[in-house]
């Protein structure tokens, strides 16, 4: 439907004029509709492929206008952050050999990124949420420098009325506060587009909700999100949470977010869709219009309806509709946005073609979906998917609760395949894409498990962030081979490469889940915590997490080595305190940290930003350094020797 261009409206005179020519365009469409204008007879399919680059640490690289500007291809595009890109790719006739086309296309095209960006030293990656991102890549600084961003983000900051809040929980929990929509830069998906006939729109859509969970379920990647385990396809929760812009005063009213699943099936037209957002969502960008819908088709043109499309680019539903002209006739297009990107190209065709396969060969008991099953039950198997991926249990037709892997191998994947076969998709091309989701859902490995199973084994004996680092290299590693997903080994640490990589910020070291105490807390508290949980350090911070203070082993036993008795008055942590603790920021380098220790003959640094603690950083966190080199060293030395005994042994 576009991206977004436009203004926001200063003056009540613009925005509703700009109305005006909205609710035009929904009146023109509607007279398309009924007088049969839409094309009917042709059937395309697209694609949008995001990805993430990448630095030679294998963190985010801000390198997107440069790239952009040396490739100098329309295929190439901005997206939200300056560490991503997107390609898109041009429409295919929906038959044939189109869905290796559409893999070629992506990889000419990866080809010739992977050119551009080798000379800044950098890799791009293919992942619904990049592992080694951090919370300090999130600052504005890094948003895409088009007025655009700018102005979206402005907005809906405005709207909601402060920071955007996210809670998101799993294995591992997730709350935090961000007065920007940069999270939402996190994600990056592999869009799928199928232009449908009018007359089938309503089955189409309606069928492509109810399938979205089991789609998803066996295509997420990315459950790892700032070092934690959350939803297996945590895009999902993200990506909602990233740029909604209701706050906790509408908590006794319904408001629907400008991401959503959607509130109810479509009953007659694609126009219910636009109406219903209409309605519910206030115009927050628009632009200046010279052209009226209704009189261009009262002249035999065909409008391309600007007012819709850029009301519609600010709304996010994960099956999006879309209106657009080819060739000067007019089309409708259901956009798949649930999918994530890799984690390799074949992996995502595979799953375009299993999705556009499922759409095309809706049988006759799913016809009319809405009347056969809950619109509730079709948004929650959704969630589920995202939450549980492939060991979601799915409520279906007759409510029946059925496993993912029994209802995507016995239901959904010979329905996708008549479903190509109904539009003439080549044999082989059905059996290559479609068989490689069939044994990645029997062996129950999507990118989401071999991230998460990388992760537990590498975490048995390395710090989380050297996990992420290491996860993040193998799967650039591995997707340069383009072999699917449920091939690959897990991720070694030494894909991780040297120290650079994996110690070179604080922030990568630090202990970030802290114990403290409060100021006013007891001394005879704060030592038995420290006791308990065998810590020499307890940072103080009042009740808004800022640092006020550091109670220490050694200022503890100077307490009670001065202390002639024990009063029954308990005394406060801040007469026995220090004060004014040194600190630093967790952009600061470990040599930076150490150093520092060294010269001022202390043991720990309270970690500080924006004055809130977020992590404390001690000499044990460098033992624990010393002792994965010596250990690294040791490995390294035992192959030396192994190597040597063969030579002598073939000498």
């Amino acid at each position: 439907m576009g991206k977004v261009t436009g203004n926001i409206f200063a003056d009540k005179h613009r925005l509703n004029q700009f109305m005006y020519y909205l609710i035009n365009d929904i009146k023109a469409l509607e007279k398309m509709l009924d007088a049969d204008m839409l094309e009917k007879d042709m059937q395309r399919i697209g694609a949008e492929q995001e990805l993430c680059l990448l630095d030679k640490t294998w963190r985010p690289a801000t390198i997107s206008m440069k790239v952009l500007d040396e490739l100098n291809d329309e295929n190439f595009t901005t997206e939200h952050s300056q560490f991503n890109l997107e390609i898109n790719l041009e429409p295919l006739e929906f038959k044939g050999d189109c869905l290796s086309q559409m893999e070629r296309r992506i990889d000419d095209n990866l080809q010739k990124l992977n050119k551009i960006v080798k000379r800044h030293n950098g890799e791009f990656i293919l992942v619904g949420i990049l592992p080694t991102i951090r919370r300090s890549d999130l600052k504005i600084e890094n948003l895409t420098p088009l007025p655009r961003y700018h102005l979206l983000g402005e907005v809906m900051y405005k709207m909601r009325g402060g920071p955007f809040e996210f809670r998101i929980e799993g294995v591992d929990e997730l709350i935090t506060q961000h007065d920007s929509i940069m999270f939402e830069g996190c994600n990056t998906s592999f869009q799928v587009h199928l232009q449908v006939p009018p007359q089938k729109f309503v089955n189409f859509y309606n069928w492509a909700q109810a399938v979205s969970g089991p789609v998803l379920a066996a295509a997420c990647n990315s459950p790892i999100l700032l070092g934690k385990r959350l939803w297996t396809e945590t895009r999902i929760a993200l990506f909602q949470q990233s740029v909604d812009i209701r706050n906790i005063r509408d908590n006794l009213r319904e408001k629907v977010s400008r991401i959503s699943f959607g509130t109810k099936w479509v009953r007659d037209s694609i126009t219910e869709i636009f109406k219903e957002d209409i309605a519910r969502h206030r115009v927050i960008i628009g632009t200046d219009i010279d052209e009226d819908s209704l009189e261009l088709l009262e002249q035999g043109i065909i409008p391309t309806l600007p007012a819709l499309q850029i009301h519609n680019s600010t709304l996010y539903k994960w099956n999006r509709p879309c209106y657009g002209v080819t060739n000067g006739k007019p089309h409708l297009r259901i956009e798949n946005r649930t999918l994530p990107a890799g984690p390799t190209v074949s992996d995502e065709i595979a799953n375009a073609a299993f999705w556009l396969g499922l759409i095309q060969g809706c049988p006759q008991k799913y016809i009319n979906i809405s009347q056969k099953m809950e619109f509730d039950d079709a948004k929650m198997n959704f969630v589920k998917a995202a939450q549980l991926g492939l060991e979601t249990q799915f409520k279906w037709l007759d409510d029946k609760i059925i496993p993912a892997d029994k209802l995507i191998l016995e239901e959904l994947l010979p329905i996708a395949k008549q479903g190509l076969q109904s539009v003439g998709i080549d044999e082989a091309e059905i059996e290559e894409y479609l068989t490689l989701v069939e044994k990645r859902v029997k062996k129950k490995e999507t990118g989401a498990t071999w991230i998460l199973n990388s992760f537990e084994k590498l975490t048995k004996k390395y710090e989380s962030y050297e996990a992420c680092v290491a996860i993040t290299a193998g799967i650039v590693h591995r997707q340069k081979s383009n072999l699917p997903v449920h091939k690959w080994k897990l991720a070694e640490i030494d894909e991780a490469g040297d120290w650079i990589n994996r110690y070179w910020k604080v922030e990568q070291i630090m202990t970030t889940d802290i114990f403290t105490v409060q100021a006013n807390d007891s001394v005879y508290f704060a030592s038995n915590l420290m006791s308990w949980k065998k810590i020499r350090y307890l940072p103080v911070e009042d009740d808004q997490g800022r640092l006020v203070g550091l109670l220490t082993d050694r200022s503890l036993l100077e307490y009670y080595s001065t202390s002639t008795k024990m009063s029954q008055i308990p005394t406060p942590v801040e007469e026995v305190m220090i004060k004014k603790p040194i600190t630093l920021s967790p952009e600061a380098l470990s040599i930076e940290a150490l150093t520092l220790m060294r010269k001022s003959g202390i043991g720990c640094l309270p970690v500080v930003l924006n004055d809130r603690l977020v992590g404390i950083l001690t000499e044990y966190n460098f033992m624990n350094l010393s002792e994965q080199n010596i250990r690294q060293l040791v490995e390294e030395s035992e192959k030396y020797l192994q190597n040597e005994r063969r030579k002598k042994i073939n000498l």
